[in-house]
């Protein structure tokens, strides 16, 4: 049967921290055991303490009722939660105690100058760090004093304080004993508990860990290197992981490896390496990881001798990337093609088409002879059809030109202002034809503009004839030119069906209209503002579209007033080696030509 005191020295604290009505916690239960503890040498030391007090030595009974309230007020603390205060209560109070002892022995030296450079110690335990420096200071100060006074023979009383003094000093003794250990312990449990959560971490976490030395050297291994690399973890050791490496991607590992140990880097590279498939044989195959490098640093700091390597299988990622660049490189050849295509068959359609709507207007104006009015009106019908067929034919031209990056523009200056009537007469007949009326606004004075004068005209005539042809019969377009800070704007705007903002999204794709319900209403293959989006883009320009369902486009377009940017990336300095001095040098051939003559 255990004793009262094994009680309060074991399973004091918890015991007092659950009777103070909350769960105990390390440092709560560390005070609550230590205020047990000294209540109940309090307790125990009143009997006698007031035994001597009626036979007139009234200290030893000062001394225990000071320590049954020091420590009843402590344990009041713990019960409002309020553990520094505790802990202040109980370090400052056992300091008053060594003090009281100090002052009632004359010796200079004595066991109440021990409590008080004893008690700052305890304090400094159980206590915070302003507990602490508070601790020290009036400890210090208090043993200054009380040696002072020793030093002068003085002293409250005439009693020998040497009992209770070795009794306070005990038990100041096992306080700190117990708080000392209690520490330890905490302390060493959440080590091991930190190991303990680290190790598992490392041990379940899907990649790979090790720990390599500054050359390279596996050090640890986590298990789940077994699985990454189909080998058991101790065929990594030492240098089995540099000899699974791919013979073209050591240099880099023993570079990052350097780089991690002597700068102190983390470095991220991606690797081959040797993976055993299961079987008799265990044939082997490289696979791509990815190892991300952290070095680690030791607490002196003197130097780096390990890395934290982590290793990840990116193969699934390479073989993506692998099939998205063959992807795209048959994309590319399959773009390439169809501009080839596009181009020869264009020039091949191109030339008997001249020769259909030359022969066809030939016999709608009647130049090879009067022909009756129903061939007259065929003829008119080829010759519309085919000069439709000849526009498509040409901007298919265009835009095989403009992808394959073939089509050159010549900028120049000229005047913005003079593309608006040869552009109107070009769309004029169409738009009479549904009674569409376009009213144009010309900035006065507007600037000279650098820029290819037949690419403007042709993305100029590509608004209008995309507008002419969404808007409704009888409606209005209007064309604007002006300045824009550094650049010349041109706006075409109509009422017509508009776009969403899905539509707007996808302006100047190739063959591409609103809706299929508007492809099925107007005529047309999508290419317009694709051309027209590329000529602006090889001018340096921007183009941008304002719409809404029902409520009409407007398009702009900015172009740089002096021209797009020069490309100097391609460009460079030619330093000759050496020039031929022409003028102080008469070839011989013209020596002997003039002796002949």
């Amino acid at each position: 049967m255990r004793s009262v005191w094994s009680l309060l020295a074991v399973d004091g604290g918890k015991w007092v921290a659950r009777l103070l009505g909350h769960a105990p916690d390390g440092r709560g239960t560390l005070l609550a055991g230590n205020g047990a503890m000294g209540l109940g040498a309090g307790l125990l030391a009143m009997p006698f303490g007031l035994h001597l007090m009626l036979g007139g030595m009234t200290l030893p009974f000062l001394l225990s009722t000071l320590g049954v309230a020091i420590f009843m007020a402590s344990l009041t603390l713990l019960r409002a939660r309020r553990a520094d205060e505790a802990a202040a209560v109980q370090g400052l109070g056992l300091l008053a105690l060594g003090l009281g002892l100090s002052l009632a022995d004359p010796a200079p030296l004595d066991a109440g100058l021990a409590i008080m450079l004893l008690a700052p110690a305890y304090a400094g335990i159980v206590g915070t760090a302003g507990t602490r420096r508070l601790a020290v200071g009036l400890g210090l100060a208090g043993a200054a004093v009380a040696a002072g006074l020793g030093q002068a023979g003085f002293a409250f009383g005439t009693m020998d304080p040497t009992a209770p003094a070795l009794l306070v000093l005990g038990l100041l003794g096992v306080l700190i004993a117990r708080s000392a250990g209690r520490v330890r312990a905490e302390t060493d449990a959440l080590a091991q508990g930190e190991r303990t959560a680290y190790h598992h971490l490392v041990e379940a976490v899907p990649d790979a860990v090790l720990r390599l030395a500054a050359g390279g050297e596996v050090v640890f291994a986590s298990a789940s290197s077994e699985t990454l690399l189909g080998c058991q973890r101790y065929e990594l050791s030492g240098k089995g992981l540099f000899a699974r490496l791919h013979v073209l991607d050591r240099p880099a590992f023993l570079s990052a490896i350097d780089e991690a140990c002597r700068l102190g880097v983390r470095r991220t590279l991606e690797v081959r390496l040797r993976r055993d498939l299961p079987g008799e044989n265990r044939v082997p195959n490289f696979v791509w990881i990815e190892l991300s490098l952290s070095p680690v640093i030791d607490a002196g700091g003197a130097g780096r001798h390990e890395v934290v390597t982590l290793l990840r299988d990116i193969s699934e990622r390479k073989d993506f990337e692998a099939e998205m660049q063959a992807a795209r490189r048959a994309a590319e050849e399959a773009s390439r093609a169809k501009t080839r295509f596009l181009a020869t068959i264009g020039h091949e359609l191109r030339t008997p088409l001249n020769a259909i709507v030359g022969f066809s207007e030939m016999m709608t104006t009647g130049v090879a002879g009067d022909i009756a009015p129903v061939h007259k009106e065929y003829a008119g019908l080829i010759h519309k059809s085919g000069r439709h067929l000849l526009d498509v034919v040409g901007m298919l031209l265009d835009m095989s030109r403009i992808e394959a990056g073939k089509f050159e523009i010549l900028p120049e200056p000229f005047a913005p202002e003079s593309l608006v009537e040869p552009c109107l007469d070009m769309v004029g007949a169409m738009a009479a034809e549904r009674g569409i009326t376009i009213a144009a606004e010309v900035q006065p004075s507007l600037p000279a503009l650098n820029a290819d004068e037949r690419a403007c005209r042709q993305i100029l005539i590509n608004l209008l004839s995309n507008a002419i042809k969404f808007s409704p019969d009888g409606a209005g377009i209007s064309v604007s030119i002006k300045r824009q800070g550094a650049h010349v704007l041109f706006s075409v705007a109509d009422g017509g069906i508009g776009m969403g903002p899905e539509e707007l999204e996808r302006i100047g794709e190739p063959f591409y209209q609103a809706s299929d319900a508007m492809t099925r209403r107007f005529e047309g293959t999508g290419l317009g503002l694709s051309i027209v989006k590329g000529l602006v883009d090889l001018h340096g320009g921007r183009l941008h579209a304002r719409s809404a369902l029902e409520e009409g486009t407007t398009m702009t377009v900015l172009l740089p007033i002096n021209g797009p940017a020069i490309k100097l990336g391609h460009t460079g300095v030619v330093t000759p080696l050496h020039k031929d001095q022409v003028s102080q040098q008469t070839p011989s051939w013209q020596d002997a030509r003039r002796r002949a003559q």
